[in-house]
């Protein structure tokens, strides 16, 4: 954020299972326009079945902004990867703006059973490289595209209009998974993961770009900040119910790391804070407290190599403001 040129920061856009309908639309515009002028490189536009299209809500991010990437969250299962390949050409075509990709190999077991989609966790990591490979090729532009694998077979396929070299996509994986990590090498992706408290988290492989999804709450004043993270997520049996429910379930790797971590950092002395997550009102960490408190355990994701950081949906423009000044603190601590 700021002037540093050295981390992207993204936040998150509403999502359209939350609020009135009526005034989605105008909740996406304003977020993507607080992303902006925050000084966010992008904004994450989630996708699974309860949701609105990611790519038509990225339009209206597109049509709000006048830089701000959107980084869709992109399923196999939902489109081919010709179609998402055109997606990103033709927003660079029509408007002369980059996409991110955030491409996710698998999502909510109902939605997977739903859609009849029973490949096994690892093998869906094989399927996604496969995937991400081809868009790749067909975005590089070097000619007619072939390939045969297991999953996907192209011959002679080109993408036109032709995407401009210098509005490539960025490309995010999960890597909380070795079979993910391995995916986002193959890929040359940017490997993301849900971090564990910011003093045990270990520096990522060498060879892959790296992220966290993190939230931040911070104020100048510690207190003030646990104050509004104790009012903003109060506990909720009723999320915990559903989140234990959602961890027997589900074969993420993430969702059970998360699910060990609340209960190793539960004490409350660490900004690490892991109850929004275990009431089920969000699906990341939140790093709580002053600007210096925050911005230390900011710095230590930072030396340790993570240079992408994806933060949660904001409910307000000031609540991006105070991440920024955490950041600050963050960078002025690594580059002392």
């Amino acid at each position: 954020m700021g002037p540093y040129v050295n981390l992207e920061v993204f936040s998150t856009c509403p999502q359209s299972s939350d609020g009135e309908r009526e005034s989605y639309v105008q909740r996406v515009a304003d977020v993507a326009r607080w992303s902006e002028r925050a000084g966010c490189k992008g904004i994450l536009v989630y996708a699974d079945n309860r949701l609105a299209d990611p790519w038509l809500v990225s339009h209206v991010i597109i049509q709000s902004t006048e830089r701000l990437c959107p980084l869709v969250a992109v399923q196999p299962v939902y489109m081919h990867p010709y179609a998402v390949a055109k997606m990103v050409a033709s927003f660079g075509h029509l408007h002369g703006r980059r996409i991110y990709l955030n491409l996710v190999a698998g999502g909510f077991e109902n939605d997977l059973v739903a859609l009849n989609d029973t490949t096994p966790h690892d093998k869906r990591y094989d399927r996604l490289t496969e995937y991400a490979l081809i868009i790749r090729e067909l975005l590089a532009g070097s000619g007619a595209v072939s390939r045969e694998g297991d999953y996907y077979t192209v011959k002679n396929l080109k993408l036109t209009p032709p995407l401009p070299p210098a509005l490539f996509p960025g490309i995010f994986v999960s890597g909380s998974s070795d079979a993910g990590l391995t995916a986002a090498k193959a890929i040359g992706a940017t490997a993301v993961k849900y971090p564990k408290a910011p003093g045990e988290e270990v520096a990522p492989d060498e060879g892959v770009g790296a992220g966290v999804r993190v939230g931040i709450i911070a104020r100048e004043d510690g207190d003030e900040a646990w104050r509004i993270a104790r009012e903003r997520f109060p506990e909720d049996r009723r999320g915990q119910l559903t989140r234990q429910l959602a961890t027997k379930v589900s074969d993420s790797v993430w969702h059970a790391q998360l699910s060990e971590l609340a209960e190793v950092t539960a004490s409350g002395e660490s900004p690490y804070w892991l109850v929004p997550f275990e009431n089920y009102k969000t699906m990341c960490p939140y790093l709580v407290g002053s600007y210096e408190r925050v911005g230390e355990e900011l710095s230590r994701y930072v030396a340790a190599g993570y240079r992408s950081f994806i933060l949660d949906i904001p409910p307000t423009e000031e609540d991006l403001h105070h991440a920024n000044q955490a950041f600050h603190r963050a960078l002025t601590v690594v580059t002392r």
